[in-house]
């Protein structure tokens, strides 16, 4: 029998993701500190990491679990966009993003909660946007859907219109790239498919 696998993350987006692999996962909501200063490929993995190390002792009897963790940051220039703060800094991003190419950094950690072995990787994407008209922004804004998402936009949802390419990958922007979960899942054994 496989182990249980667990999504240590509140986000719909990955657990839509991870259900479309054909998975069957429990959900255990972290409460890790994040850091948000550093290079952006370590902060997400170093993110990823402490998430799923939050959460492990619940899963440690027995056969333990498989928990994966996420963390997605957006960076433009070097500076970090994590999740806004309130509705005007959520216009502010998207202003500062109008017309311009940013990376999206998702980290991923696979850690097996019995043995403590870990996987860990990043995968960072490349999205230019259209250049956004001011109007366009604050109806973006007033959906409430930028709120809750790193740069202050969702691909999957209204912000797909104002993509103009992607380079890299796209289950990454959305927050859990499948590619990296399938390899660790494999590297780690997993037969649960």
């Amino acid at each position: 029998m496989p182990k249980k696998l667990v999504l240590a993350s509140a986000s719909p987006r990955r657990a839509e993701l991870l259900r479309a692999m054909g998975l069957t996962f429990d959900v255990a909501v972290s409460d890790a500190r994040e850091i948000s200063s550093g290079e952006p490929r370590e902060i997400v993995i170093v993110n990823a990491l402490t998430k799923a190390r939050a959460i492990a002792d619940e899963f440690r009897a027995a056969r333990g679990a498989l928990i994966i963790g996420a963390d997605t940051i957006v960076a433009l220039d070097g500076i970090v966009f994590g999740k806004p703060a309130d509705a005007p800094d959520a216009a502010r991003m998207l202003a500062l993003l109008s017309g311009r190419t940013h990376e999206v950094y998702t980290g991923v950690c696979l850690l097996d909660s019995s043995s403590g072995n870990f996987w860990r990787n990043a995968s960072i994407t490349r999205v230019t946007f259209a250049r956004l008209l001011q109007r366009e922004i604050d109806r973006y804004v007033a959906t409430g859907d930028p709120l809750d998402k790193a740069g202050a936009y969702g691909i999957q949802g209204i912000a797909r219109m104002y993509v103009e390419s992607v380079e890299g990958n796209w289950d990454g922007v959305m927050g859990l790239p499948t590619s990296l979960v399938r390899t660790m899942l494999l590297d780690a054994g997993y037969d649960g498919w």
